[in-house]
């Protein structure tokens, strides 16, 4: 238990393994009990991704899951990344990206009203490509996916991946610019709305959508 506590922050934004957590020798049993019992204290969360496109969409607790911890601001502390923060004049330029995907995960988790509600993630494992989309997040019964990206919308490829799929024609994307909207068009021409809203809108989004 005092291992995976002080591993967490070095992990957090990660997809994690049980197995080695941490640079340890312990199995994937015991770091599972005990991340599992520091998930119950409510210090992290463990974020599990989807392979579906259409709802309901289900987790697969047979993958690895995202670690995401209480606040990004103790994170940043612990894992000695504030001066990066202070200095960025993009945080998605910050610890791979993985602070902006935090903070909208935090954002996320902090405007539910239960317990029982954790974000997703979507990942396609195929053969001859891997995506992995951000977020997959229920706005007034519609599933709306979100990408954390600082690129034009041209390399959002995770994104146009799943609307591919998705019946869906809305999406959101959080970057380092202004609230715009525009309409895109994936590879396979298929058109849809993408939301474009700075990182700091992130708890907002739900007001957005309806509007």
């Amino acid at each position: 238990m005092r291992h995976a506590i002080r591993s967490i922050f070095a992990e957090a934004g990660n997809r994690i393994k049980f197995a080695g957590f941490g640079n340890s020798a312990y199995s994937s049993r015991e770091i599972g009990e005990a991340l599992r019992t520091i998930e119950k204290a409510m210090l992290i969360h463990l974020v599990y991704p989807t392979t579906q496109t259409e709802l309901p969409f289900m987790p697969d607790i047979k993958k690895s899951p995202r670690l995401q911890v209480l606040d990004t601001g103790l994170l940043n502390y612990m894992a000695h990344l504030q001066k990066d923060v202070f200095g960025a004049q993009d945080l998605n330029n910050v610890y791979r990206g993985h602070i902006t995907e935090h903070i909208v995960g935090q954002e996320l988790l902090a405007a539910k009203t239960s317990m029982l509600s954790k974000p997703l993630f979507w990942v396609s494992e195929k053969k001859d490509s891997s995506s992995e989309l951000d977020f997959l997040e229920v706005f007034n019964g519609e599933m709306i996916p979100i990408e954390v990206k600082s690129g034009p919308t041209g390399h959002l490829k995770s994104l146009h991946n799943f609307m591919d799929s998705f019946s869906g024609n809305t999406a959101i994307r959080l970057y380092a610019s202004e609230l715009r909207q525009d309409i895109v068009k994936t590879p396979k021409s298929k058109e849809y709305t993408l939301i474009s809203m700075p990182y700091f809108l992130a708890g907002k989004i739900g007001e957005y959508i309806t509007e």
